[in-house]
């Protein structure tokens, strides 16, 4: 890892533990914002300790823009939580044959980049 990258993972590490920091929940009740407070500094140690072995350079820079992407969407939703598949429960299956395996593949085709590393770790 290049002394660039490694300030700029770092820079990123920081700054979610300054947003968990200042975190207020959209309810804005005291358990739920507690709770979601833990909830990004552990997805964040979770996830930064499992990459830091990473050395491949496009493998680092596929795992910097997921977290600069849920970074982005968290604050613009004011959900911690990665948004879930943006599809109807059984929208798109067909009512014949193979529905759930052509229902499961139209889910994972449809998962948005910053829920790579969430599948991995839930």
């Amino acid at each position: 890892m290049t002394p660039a990258t490694r300030r700029e993972v770092l820079g990123l590490y920081r700054k979610i533990l300054q947003i968990a920091k200042n975190w207020q929940s959209a309810s804005g009740q005291r358990e739920e914002t507690m709770r979601e407070k833990e909830y990004i500094r552990n997805e964040a140690r979770t996830l930064f300790r499992k990459n830091k072995s990473v050395t491949d350079p496009k493998l680092i820079k596929q795992c910097i823009e997921e977290c600069e992407a849920r970074i982005e969407i968290g604050l613009h939703y004011n959900i911690p939580y990665p948004r879930p598949i943006h599809l109807p429960p059984m929208g798109l299956a067909h009512k014949q044959g193979r529905t759930l395996r052509h229902q499961e593949k139209l889910r994972k085709l449809s998962k948005p980049i910053y829920l790579k590393s969430h599948d991995e770790v839930s």
